[in-house]
């Protein structure tokens, strides 16, 4: 697949990314509005149980050993 893509000249190539990224844009605008429409939009509660499972990050000192 990445040799068919090398394969096209540089401005069909361009033309290409910019309309992945277009359509990657669109598709993250419309999604929310059609998660606003059909009802979907997230609770607090839902919103407090998300915030539940996300990763706790803890940070640990190392001592320091004095052999520099």
């Amino acid at each position: 697949m990445f040799k068919a893509y090398k394969n096209l000249s540089p401005k069909t190539r361009l033309a290409v990314g910019v309309g992945v990224i277009a359509w990657g844009v669109a598709g993250l605008y419309l999604s929310d509005r059609a998660e606003e429409k059909f009802g979907y939009t997230p609770s607090e509660k839902d919103k407090e149980e998300l915030r539940s499972w996300t990763p706790r990050i803890v940070t640990v000192d190392k001592p320091d050993s004095g052999d520099k």
